[in-house]
């Protein structure tokens, strides 16, 4: 146990936020991250074009904190989600330099107990094979059943990475249309490491996510249709839609979605992914149906 603690203070970690009008939220980040048991070697926060008081938060801490340091980029005319990347690359530039074994990718608006990232780090001492890692993200009450989930999906809202592995994926693919963080998971994959989100501890998500109840078939198509690009095998989107139909909103939930990616077939949507990811996810997703189905149950969500 000794040498383990050792090992896991051992790693020097770093982390990377894009930033965009998070003034709402930013600050319990920043305090999350000062009160950790084991500190950053350095945090780079890039504001992408803020217009509201993001930046001056930033400088606040910035100026008591030396490992604390900053990018304010100029603001951009397009939103997509490859700003995120060109964000996340600029701080990657002011950190490439350092002596650090693990970096991760943190959202703006997330709050986390003080033993987080140390409880993370110590996941990477025991495995070194582990390439991504991630606790779930909790939204009010709700939370990943993981029961119906796959635990290979690390989510984007605290991405971390062995040093290695984000280097040997290439980092962020700069996709404008989004699923950035589960590319660069499921590429984790693809390159031999293993990658899973750890379910004994939480971060709390404060940005409002999904939708509400009026646009939320609108939103289950959307999610159907952007499955056909990113390479989702169809049998395995079938039987996403029929566990889909199983909750609210019952049935038509299930369609929308299987709706969306017939439609995403049918046009021809371009795959802004290379074939070798296409082929890779597929085989992926048809293995675990088997095992699924050996298992006597079934598992047909988002993630991965």
């Amino acid at each position: 146990m000794i040498e383990k603690e050792k090992q896991t203070k051992n790693l020097k970690y770093v982390l990377v936020t894009p930033a965009r009008n998070e003034e709402d939220f930013i600050e319990l980040t920043i305090k999350s991250v000062i009160a950790q048991s084991i500190l950053p070697l350095r945090w780079v926060i890039v504001s992408d074009g803020s217009t509201d008081r993001t930046n001056d938060i930033i400088e606040k801490y910035a100026k008591e904190y030396s490992w604390l340091d900053y990018v304010f980029l100029s603001e951009r005319k397009e939103r997509h989600f490859a700003g995120k990347v060109r964000a996340f690359s600029a701080g990657f530039s002011k950190v490439i330099d350092l002596d650090f074994d693990v970096i991760g990718n943190l959202d703006a608006d997330i709050s986390f107990d003080p033993d987080y990232f140390e409880c993370l780090l110590a996941k990477f001492a025991q495995d070194q094979n582990l390439g991504v890692a991630g606790f779930p993200f909790r939204q009010g009450t709700s939370q990943y059943n993981y029961r119906f989930s796959r635990k290979e999906h690390v989510s984007g809202a605290c991405q971390l990475f062995r040093r290695q592995c984000y280097e040997s994926i290439g980092g962020y693919m700069p996709l404008k249309a989004g699923a950035v963080d589960l590319t660069a998971v499921v590429t984790a994959r693809m390159k031999g490491w293993r990658t899973e989100t750890f379910a004994e501890k939480y971060c709390i998500h404060h940005r409002a996510m999904g939708t509400a109840e009026s646009n939320i078939y609108r939103a289950l198509f959307k999610s159907g249709f952007g499955d056909y690009p990113m390479g989702v095998h169809p049998v395995w989107q079938l039987f996403r839609s029929v566990y889909q139909m199983s909750r609210k909103p019952y049935i038509l939930g299930g369609a929308m979605l299987i709706s969306g990616y017939a439609w995403a077939m049918m046009t021809r949507v371009q795959k802004p992914v290379p074939n070798d990811f296409v082929k890779f996810r597929r085989k992926e997703q048809m293995h675990w149906l088997r095992e699924y189905f050996k298992r006597g149950f079934g598992l047909f969500s988002r993630s991965c």
